[in-house]
């Protein structure tokens, strides 16, 4: 729809309303029980930031508050779409998705760390993504097994 058929300041302040989409990743959209229910949760949170956006009288300033709920509904739609639930590890004999492994690295450091789904992962929480450069060495692994990363050679104490 043309800006000049709609109650509208000017072209530039249409387009400022108008986000990017946010990147949808190229692997797959592996999730964990919690991951799933996280996705879920942002996804009402997002619906609710919409509709409270939506009901401002004021068009320019509801376009430009509806932007970034619908941007991550967009998002977030498309995330559940395409999620793919993996149950929980039953066993503990390797690394696998979902288990939270215990590794010591060269350095003395020892980090424990969850592996699961990349809209899960938060590193400061303690949990990585399964794309990222450490859990794709250790899954598969065992414990005393020893897997290097970079520069840094890391060996797998527990999994849980």
């Amino acid at each position: 729809m043309s800006v000049a058929f709609v109650k509208e300041e000017s072209a530039e302040t249409a387009a400022e309303t108008q986000l990017p989409d946010r990147p949808i990743s190229p692997h797959q959209n592996l999730v964990t029980e919690t991951g799933l229910k996280a996705l879920e949760a942002q996804l009402q949170a997002a619906r609710e930031a919409f509709e409270t956006a939506n009901a401002l009288e004021d068009v320019n300033e509801r376009r430009r508050q509806t932007a970034g709920p619908l941007r991550d509904l967009r998002y977030l739609v498309e995330r559940l779409r395409t999620a793919q639930l993996v149950p929980a590890p039953t066993a503990n004999d390797v690394v696998a998705f979902g288990s939270t492994v215990t590794f010591s690295r060269d350095d003395g450091r020892v980090q424990t760390y969850r592996i699961v789904g990349e809209d899960e992962a938060d590193p400061k929480a303690g949990s990585i993504s399964y794309v990222s450069p450490v859990a794709r060495k250790l899954m598969g692994k065992a414990v005393g097994d020893v897997v290097t990363v970079g520069e840094q050679e890391l060996e797998i104490e527990t999994i849980a």
